[in-house]
């Protein structure tokens, strides 16, 4: 080999390098432990202070020096930047998609326009995007123009208005306009990105990732880390529309509740207890009384009834339980509560008041608002605001506000005082305060919104405050919520599959290949530092798919070496000489090594493309794992062996044991293949009647939109029982074990449609409250929302949410990932090998794969004790069976092309001859990758066990296939042109 002196300096370069990134890793991890320590000692018995703590005390550390080298030093900050990132299945947390409503920006360029034709194209839109996958901008272009008549997009009431009359006028097309709108939607798409980015830098979570998905006004969040996930949904979908209002005194507006309640009387129908009493002759005989006693007890005061008192506040209407704020709500919307509102309520705006944590009673405020809905005073002239403490100790915010903001609050405070009024001080329609004035106007611009605060979110308040207000309202369309001692857990079981995977692999080249084995060990263990190294030098995530597709590159690794290792030995069975057999083994194997890790490689790089979250971090190890092995394995192992036998010594790249195994072989292949031809068709029609007819597949949320909840208990349950208590709750619900008899994965489809926190917690207690007689008796409901943050472990531990939308865009991804993987490696075979049979017969084995593996699971799983879910994890599976499979089948076509070339055609007894000398390579190299995923599958944790299982059937059948199905179809539509070459 040329250049060895270079290799090496280039391996050892890249080896320290390796080490240099990874050693920051090490650091911080050592930091973060003694951090966990410190708060753990000063806080034993209180998890959330503890946890606290801990923010607390690596912030305080974050600038002072925790690494040197040399003469180079890292804080702990600069290390953090540095250190091999771990995704959220790794390091809990959550990732969320926001969809930013294009609706609601349309809405304000148009100045909320009251034109028909505006508002139907506004309506027409969000039905055709139920059903579409075009941005929502294009769908009301679609939709207007198919309805407009005579109006213009220019028209004085849509956009040819006040705001937009420096680029649009009356004279101007709608195809002039289209490119204005477009252009301001997107100018708002990033505001909110801007505005989101600067509230996630200062929420104190490492390693935030936020990036804007396209034009569709969606915006990728992922926090690794993030703990109180209601919080962040909140600060999330915050649009932090700050508004100041008058109120109306409660002595004005008491009276129309009455009045209103007395209009509903006959409306709103009496509530039936049921109730089972035994019936005693007594009861009988006085039925005719009870009945009369009954219909005067049931007289219905709607809204009365469920008032909770009226406090002293002047500005507070009235009090009632936050559970029944949505009846109250629907009361006031309906015509006959509308038709007694006194004129001088004609604008009245009814907003509820922040409910402080400890509390079950909601403020009902009534604010004096206009034709317009537009406030005297907003948030936007806010120009700095601040955490602080109000007179009584209180965490408040403090606001300042620029001139144009100060004038008009002296104007307003002056007013309410003369009017002995209050002002609400609203946040996103809710009321945080409604203080009254009560030494003139305020002036100077400083003011302070106190309310029942917590420490975090006046800190939360102040962040939004500064950071502005969104565009429009952003909503969680998607999201994979990860507690951090799931994480923790998946780390434990997703190295220790490594692990084990690592040892049986360095055990089996030692004991089939001897010393020559060894030194494959060596190079295999280079590549798994040089993997580590370049993820964390690139700022990769590692998650627990890519730890998945580490372990799966130590089999694509041996397979390299087990290529190289049986030409040698072929070159040796020749008579050559140890250096020549080396020399021309390491040479005639390069091409398929080449070819094999090409295919795999182009299904990763499509699985990278079409992927999202921890499928990426699977294709993305994929593909760096490829890369270093066909470093190690070419060049790596070739120094070692040449540096071997310079010394004079030989090497048998065999034992006692496995000299003999796999040699001389006789298969007639072909001969065989009709029989093949059957068996698989069998196989496939049992398997496509069930995906057609049968069990279907199991499809998971990723492919139908809902929730998913992940829930351990303290103790085995009754999955029937639950089932049962779920399905009255929900409607539908489907429950299964996962893993342990303790854990169960709940799903549902339950009010898919709505958007919005409030919709999630409502999903969350209804599940606490069915679940709550099988949770320990003092787990309140945060405790099993946040169960994944608790030392004990029970309680929610991971909850993901796909929405319709998501999930018709994921399911069209998947289909386009596999049909555009088979057909790169259609052209890719056709490019390399020159005939379309080669192809076809690759394709063909790829089909018959894939349609296996469907069928398999279609088949089977009602009846598996893990979960067997089609999420994109399982077309992960399908892709990376589709490249094994090709890796197969490639390998076999460059021992046919070679030998037929040499040899000739001769009715196919070379193609026989072709087979059965790469038999040991394919059955030693599924062997190994066999042995690999089955270490996965056992020791990899419950939420692998579904994608592996896939994937070892996909090696089995791949191996089959590339024998008894890809080669025959070859050699069938190729054998006319064959005979004729023979003669």
């Amino acid at each position: 080999m040329q250049n060895k002196g270079l290799i090496r300096l280039f391996a050892i370069l890249f080896g320290i390098v390796s080490i240099y990134q990874l050693s920051f890793t090490f650091v911080t991890s050592k930091v973060e432990k003694e951090a966990a320590a410190f708060a753990t000692n000063k806080f034993p018995n209180d998890v959330d202070k503890s946890d606290a703590e801990e923010v607390r005390y690596l912030d305080s550390i974050g600038n002072e020096t925790v690494f040197n080298i040399g003469i180079t030093s890292f804080t702990y900050n600069e290390a953090k930047d540095k250190e091999l990132n771990k995704g959220l299945d790794l390091k809990g947390g959550i990732d969320a998609t926001l969809q930013i409503s294009v609706k609601d920006i349309l809405s304000g360029l148009a100045n909320k326009s009251k034109d028909p034709v505006f508002n139907q194209a506004l309506a027409d839109a969000d039905e055709a995007s139920k059903r579409s996958d075009d941005t929502y901008l294009n769908l009301f272009f679609d939709a207007f123009d198919a309805i407009k008549g005579d109006t213009k997009l220019a028209s004085p009431d849509i956009f040819a208005n006040k705001s937009l009359s420096d680029e649009i006028n009356f004279q101007m097309t709608d195809d002039q306009v289209k490119p204005i709108i477009r252009r301001k939607i997107d100018e708002s798409v990033v505001s909110a990105f801007e505005v989101l980015r600067k509230r996630i830098d200062k929420f104190g979570v490492t390693q935030p990732n936020i990036q804007r998905l396209g034009n569709s006004g969606r915006i990728l969040v992922e926090l690794p880390g993030a703990k109180d996930i209601n919080r962040v949904k909140k600060l999330l979908q915050s649009t932090a529309q700050l508004e100041f209002w008058e109120t109306f005194k409660s002595n004005e507006v008491t009276p129309y509740l009455y009045a209103a309640n007395e209009a509903l009387k006959d409306v709103v129908a009496p509530k039936e207890e049921a109730q089972e009493e035994e019936v005693s002759e007594i009861d009988s005989l006085l039925s005719d009384i009870n009945k009369d006693s009954l219909n005067t007890a049931r007289q219905v005061n709607p809204i009365l009834d469920l008032l909770q008192g009226i406090p002293g506040n002047p500005a507070v209407v009235a009090s009632f339980s936050v559970r029944d704020t949505a009846q109250i709500n629907a009361y006031l919307k309906m015509p006959e509560a509308k038709r007694v509102l006194p004129a001088e309520l004609q604008y009245a705006k009814f907003l509820w008041g922040k409910v402080s944590a400890d509390s079950e009673i909601a403020d009902l405020y009534a604010i004096k608002a206009n034709r317009e809905q537009e406030a005297p005073l907003s948030g936007s002239v806010v120009v700095d605001a601040s955490q602080t403490y109000d007179q009584f100790n209180k965490p408040a915010v403090s606001m300042q506000m620029n001139g144009k903001g100060a004038k008009a609050w002296e104007d307003l405070t002056g007013k309410v005082f003369r009017e002995q009024n209050n002002i609400a001080i609203v946040l996103d329609d809710i009321v945080y305060s409604a203080p009254g004035v009560s030494r003139g106007a305020i002036t100077g611009g400083n003011t302070e919104i106190s309310g029942e605060f917590t420490l975090n979110e006046a800190d939360d308040l102040a962040n939004v405050l500064r950071a502005g207000k969104l565009p429009a309202s952003a909503e969680i369309i998607d999201s994979d919520v990860v507690g951090p001692s799931l994480g923790q857990e998946a780390i434990n079981s997703g190295f220790m599959s490594f692990i084990i995977a690592m040892v049986l692999v360095l055990i089996w080249m030692v004991f089939y290949y001897g010393k020559a084995g060894g030194f494959a060990d060596v190079a295999l263990s280079l590549n798994i530092m040089l993997i580590f190294g370049v993820l964390a030098s690139i700022g990769a995530v590692l998650t627990l798919p890519g730890i998945a597709g580490i372990v799966l590159t130590i089999g694509m690794s041996v397979d390299a070496n087990v290529l190289i290792f049986e030409r040698i030995k072929e070159e040796l069975g020749k008579g050559k000489g140890m250096k020549q057999a080396v020399a021309d083994g390491f040479g005639n194997a390069l091409s398929s090594i080449l070819d094999a890790n090409v295919t795999t490689g182009l299904t990763a790089l499509i699985l990278l493309v079409f992927g999202s979250g921890p499928i990426k971090g699977f294709a993305t190890t994929l593909l760096i794992g490829i890369g270093t092995s066909l470093f190690t394995a070419i060049f790596i192992t070739r120094l070692l062996i040449d540096w071997y036998i310079d010394k004079g010594r030989t090497l048998s790249f065999t034992t006692a044991i496995t000299k003999n195994w796999f040699r001389n072989l006789n298969v007639d292949f072909l001969k065989k293949r009709k029989v093949a031809y059957i068996i698989s068709a069998i196989i496939i029609v049992i398997g496509l009647s069930s995906l057609f007819f049968g069990n279907q597949l199991n499809q998971g949320v990723d492919f139908v939109g809902g929730r998913q909840y992940q829930v351990r208990f303290e103790n085995s349950v009754d999955i029937t029982e639950i089932s049962t208590e779920l399905n009255q709750q929900f409607g539908s619900a489907q429950v299964k074990t996962f893993g342990p008899d303790n854990q169960i994965k709940v799903t549902t489809k339950y009010k898919v449609d709505v958007e919005g926190i409030e919709v999630d917690d409502e999903i969350q207690r209804i599940l606490f409250t069915s679940l709550q007689k099988h949770l320990p008796s003092d787990m309140d409901y945060e405790g099993f929302v946040n169960g994944g943050s608790s030392e004990e472990k029970i309680g929610v531990l991971r909850s993901v949410k796909v929405g319709p939308t998501i999930a018709d865009d994921i399911k069209k991804s998947a289909v386009w990932a596999v049909l555009g993987s088979l057909l790169v490696v259609f052209l890719y075979i056709l490019l390399r090998f020159r005939r379309w049979q080669f192809s076809l017969g690759a394709v063909a084995a790829v089909f018959h794969d894939v349609l296996v593996v469907l069928g398999i699971f279609s088949l089977t799983w009602k009846i598996m004790p893990f979960n067997m879910e089609i999420d994109q994890a399982f077309i992960a599976a399908i892709l990376t069976v589709i490249g094994y499979s090709l890796n197969d089948t490639v390998v076999v076509f460059d021992r046919i092309r070679e030998i037929v070339g040499e040899k000739g055609w001769k009715a196919g007894e070379n193609i026989n001859l072709a087979l059965n000398s790469t038999l040991g390579r394919t059955l030693n190299t599924s062997l190994t990758t066999f042995v690999v995923l089955m270490a996965i599958f056992i020791f990899g944790g419950e939420s692998l066990r579904g994608f592996m299982f896939a994937m070892i059937i996909g090696i089995l059948v791949g191996t089959y296939s590339s024998l008894f199905i890809a080669t025959p179809v070859m050699f069938d539509t190729l054998k006319s042109k064959g005979k004729k070459k023979d003669k």
